[in-house]
């Protein structure tokens, strides 16, 4: 199903112009009302009166999640405080989130942009869609939440978490359609099993899944088990949240919704722009948003566009699903963790080394485990249990506090982790992605 066949098939000619326009306002708004885009041009010297087409985007700067952190909370807001509805947020690498406000405006766009995607997975009027992406300053459970009402389908805003009462709801009220991260579809169907619920004798029939990397092997697996059709979901809280592209009934690649955000993909070394097809890191321009509209943000997630036409009749731009990343940042369960966070937390609990390792596997019940091994001081290990075990209760406390996700902590000798002449491996991901 086409949500919008007038935007989503629209001819490339004219796209272009309505990208054009777009853009050309949002550099007029970034360089009079945000000092900090009006200082990052004039360094560039450049001004709007030098952006005659899309291609001009090139002569611009780009955003980073550091540049996010550090204008925490208000300083890219670019619309008035009074017209600011609604906010919401994701981790940032040292405690500082990364915060993004929405107009009125920003609210439609977004309710635009996850009906099409909602769309792209058969979703209809008639769905009964159970949402179990959370909900709160996450933008996963209010982006389906929206999507969803603007097609006319039926909410059930169930939020993560209590697996038991997602059982009994999706059995008894007979849901059609599931969203959620892919290891928790999966963790779902076990639970399912467990307690004699056959999942393929109930109506549902498809699910959006994303938030975190997943394989053709676990849409297969998703598939088989639910008897329905996996769609994979993009959308990062920088730009909007979930809905930024989507999946169709094709399942090869993913639609951007150009019209709404303007993708690149560059060299992440030399920052030029590269071809269609080929391999680089995805940058998004958010040539549509008013409350803290972002030029060229930097995703760091790694994929390459699709330039041939797609068969379900969009004629929008198709990225590949994600190859990887060009920083350390893992997503566990959903969260963004950056190494950098745990070590910053870890120099403030007295009793440790500077030494860590984090040890990441896709447990039996298909959800992220991870555990931290971390190095204790050497008379601190030499100390009673009870002490190390107060140690031990302290980290993970700690950790939980800072990352919003629990792992389990391994206290281990002084010099029992690898040292490296070069940088330091902090991580190990044994997940088949």
């Amino acid at each position: 199903m086409i949500f919008n066949p007038e935007y989503e098939c629209m001819d490339a000619g004219a796209r272009k112009k309505l990208q054009l326009a777009a853009f050309k306002n949002l550099v007029e708004t970034l360089y009079s009302r945000v000092p900090f885009y009006r200082r990052k041009m004039q360094d560039m010297g450049v001004t709007p009166k030098d952006i005659h087409s899309i291609t001009d985007i090139e002569k611009l700067p780009f955003t980073t999640k550091d540049d996010l952190r550090e204008n925490y909370p208000h300083g890219l807001r670019a619309s008035a405080q009074e017209r600011i509805v609604e906010v919401h947020m994701s981790s940032g690498t040292t405690g500082k989130p990364v915060v993004n406000e929405y107009t009125i405006k920003d609210i439609d766009i977004w309710r635009q942009a996850m009906a099409r995607t909602l769309a792209g997975a058969g979703c209809t009027q008639n769905d009964i869609v159970q949402n179990c992406y959370g909900y709160g300053l996450f933008t996963g459970g209010a982006g389906v939440h929206y999507g969803a009402l603007t097609i006319g389908a039926e909410v059930l805003p169930m939020s993560s978490g209590n697996t038991e009462r997602q059982l009994m709801i999706l059995r008894d009220f007979s849901s059609t359609l599931l969203t959620c991260t892919p290891s928790y579809a999966l963790y779902l169907a076990e639970e399912a099993e467990s307690a004699g619920i056959d999942l393929k004798s109930l109506p549902i029939s498809k699910g959006c899944f994303g938030a975190e990397p997943w394989s053709e092997n676990m849409r297969g697996e998703i598939e088989e088990r639910y008897n329905m059709k996996a769609y994979d979901i993009y959308g990062l809280t920088e730009i909007i949240g979930p809905g930024v592209a989507f999946e169709c009934e094709a399942q090869y690649g993913l639609h951007v919704n150009e019209d709404l955000f303007y993708p690149e993909i560059i060299d992440p070394a030399t920052g030029k722009v590269l071809p269609a097809g080929e391999k680089g890191e995805l940058v998004f321009t958010t040539i549509t948003r008013e409350g803290t509209p972002l030029l060229r943000y930097r995703t760091r997630d790694i994929t390459s566009f699709i330039p041939e036409p797609c068969s379900c009749g969009r004629t929008t731009m198709r990225m590949h699903r994600l190859f990887g990343r060009t920083d350390d940042m893992l997503i566990i369960r959903g969260v963004n963790v950056f190494p950098s966070q745990i070590e910053q937390a870890l120099i403030e609990i007295e009793g440790t080394e500077p030494q860590y390792l984090i040890i990441v596997n896709r447990g039996e019940s298909h959800l992220d485990e991870v555990e931290l091994q971390v190095e204790v001081k050497k008379e601190f290990f030499s100390d009673e249990t009870r002490g190390l075990e107060n140690l031990r209760s302290r980290i993970e406390h700690v950790m939980k506090s800072k990352l919003q996700i629990g792992l389990k902590v391994k206290l281990v000798e002084p010099k029992t982790i690898e040292r490296s002449i070069g940088k330091a491996k902090r991580v190990i991901d044994n997940r088949k992605i």
